[in-house]
């Protein structure tokens, strides 16, 4: 049966929402990167990098709670009331215990991070509170397609931290004022998404099946599979810094630059995604338009990359990285199938896989055993391609084949993917 032209209108405006949204909380984040590596300095702003990839870090719980509260509500609709009420009670809980060990282990991280500055340790680990607030949050506003809402958080997420920390920045030039900065940012998706969630419904009955406990144990396990995400999306710069000279590595760097954007681009496609793929009954269909709508756009941007490389070398850093340029291409692809991996990730968290995930595993493996071979940039970069996209290929089928054969799962259980 077709949807109405309306109901099609609405869908459209809708994903459009997102995508804009999204879209300007990547470019105000980078924005504010870029704003705050020209004003502290170079010292000054590896202090704040390194604040930066903890909080990325540490982000995979957020991402975890978000996670487990959009695919139960998109699962269960007959228990939404429910499942809001535990999931943001939940998320209070664990942010509030993450911050407090995050207190504790000040000192540790101040020496981790090399900040000699207990102050600048204690602000980034207050971060972590409002960063998971904002997880579960975001996941009650998915999981309930309140796209119009969730826009608005993800505006928030964003455009606050630009102005917020670009004023602090210049009117104190240190990394405390930059974490300080990027800390107060995250408060605002938070209070939007405390005043759209205000109106908590009650339960009509009780939903044991939703348990903080159960939904404990998943976000644990969906925070364990977007790490070892992050990690294979991450581990390629590490092995440049071991394999290439100071100066190769430095290429790949910038060659990455374009697969990040080429990752962040469709992250929006995976936000609407996500809930259908959790349905039994809409997996299959949002799986395969998400994985094409993914794979046009990178079709587009590597043929860019290719008869346009002198136009992208302007955002890779200039006439300095020439010698990247014939292979921007090769980095637009890798993006390309790692935003698809991505898509495949959270269709694994959707129908909560476990064999799946070793998978995934496998690929970090091969890739830091493969790239430890690799003598040069273009031998890197088509290794990881190569591996990421075997490891693509066979997530797909196995996703394919599983939404056409397996029945739906039980909320609670731990299943096999």
């Amino acid at each position: 049966m077709t949807a109405p032209s309306s109901v099609r209108s609405r869908r459209t405006f809708d994903g459009t929402s997102v995508a804009v949204a999204t879209s300007v909380m990547n470019i105000a984040t980078y924005g504010f990167t870029m704003l705050a590596a020209r004003i502290i300095g170079p010292s000054e702003y590896g202090a704040l990098a390194a604040c930066l990839s903890l909080l990325i870090v540490l982000q995979v719980g957020a991402l975890g709670l978000q996670a487990t509260a959009a695919r139960r509500i998109a699962v269960d609709r007959g228990n939404v009331a429910a499942i809001e009420r535990t999931v943001l009670s939940l998320t209070t809980r664990v942010s509030l215990v993450a911050g407090v060990v995050m207190l504790v282990l000040c000192p540790v991280i101040n020496r981790l991070l090399n900040l000699d500055d207990l102050l600048t340790a204690a602000i980034v680990s207050l971060a972590v509170v409002p960063l998971t607030l904002a997880g579960g949050q975001a996941g009650v506003l998915q999981g309930e397609r309140r796209w119009g809402a969730l826009s608005v958080f993800y505006l928030a997420g964003g455009i606050p931290r630009l102005v917020v920390g670009t004023s602090l920045i210049l009117w104190r030039p240190d990394a405390t004022a930059a974490v300080l900065g990027v800390t107060l940012g995250l408060l605002f998706p938070v209070a939007v998404g405390w005043w759209v969630l205000r109106e908590r419904r009650t339960p009509d009955v009780a939903a044991p099946e939703h348990s903080a406990r159960s939904m404990l144990v998943e976000s644990v396990h969906n925070a364990q599979v977007l790490f070892v995400f992050f990690a294979l999306s991450s581990v390629d710069i590490v092995m440049a810094r071991h394999v290439l000279d100071d100066h190769d590595a430095g290429l790949y760097a910038a060659g990455l630059i374009m697969t990040k954007v080429m990752l962040f681009l469709p992250q929006f496609i995976v936000v609407i995604a996500f809930p259908d793929m959790a349905s039994p009954e809409s997996r299959k269909r949002a799986l395969v338009r998400s994985l094409l709508a993914i794979g046009v756009l990178g079709v587009l941007a590597v043929a860019a990359a290719r008869l346009l490389s002198g136009v992208a070398m302007i955002f890779v850093g200039g006439s300095d990285f020439g010698e990247v340029e014939d292979l921007l291409w090769v980095f637009a692809a890798l993006g390309t199938v790692l935003a698809m991996l991505q898509l495949q990730v959270y269709a694994v968290l959707a129908r909560q896989a476990r064999r799946s995930v070793l998978l995934v595993w496998g690929a970090l493996v091969a890739i830091v055993v493969l790239g430890l071979q690799a003598g040069s940039v273009a031998a890197l970069v088509t290794t990881v391609v190569s591996v990421d996209a075997v490891l693509l290929v066979v997530l797909t089928l196995a996703s394919l084949r599983i939404a056409r054969d397996a029945p739906p799962p039980p909320l609670p259980g731990t299943l096999p993917g």
